[in-house]
């Protein structure tokens, strides 16, 4: 089986997303700064969870 974290996965699309132009470079870095914040924030948890239980829910229709 084969795992990536989420990060990574995002990272991914990200670069993929400059690459093809698909998003400009400062909405790029806008989004990546948002994402730090709201990693601080008390709503985190249910951000991570809320993720998890997708993923989850993804890799069961398999």
């Amino acid at each position: 089986m084969f795992t990536i974290s989420a990060a990574a996965l995002f990272g991914i699309v990200l670069a993929l997303m400059l690459r093809f132009r698909a998003v400009t470079f400062s909405v790029a870095a806008v989004a990546a700064l948002f994402g730090f914040y709201l990693a601080s924030t008390g709503i985190a948890p249910a951000v991570n969870d809320a993720v998890v239980s997708l993923f989850r829910t993804l890799t069961a229709l398999h």
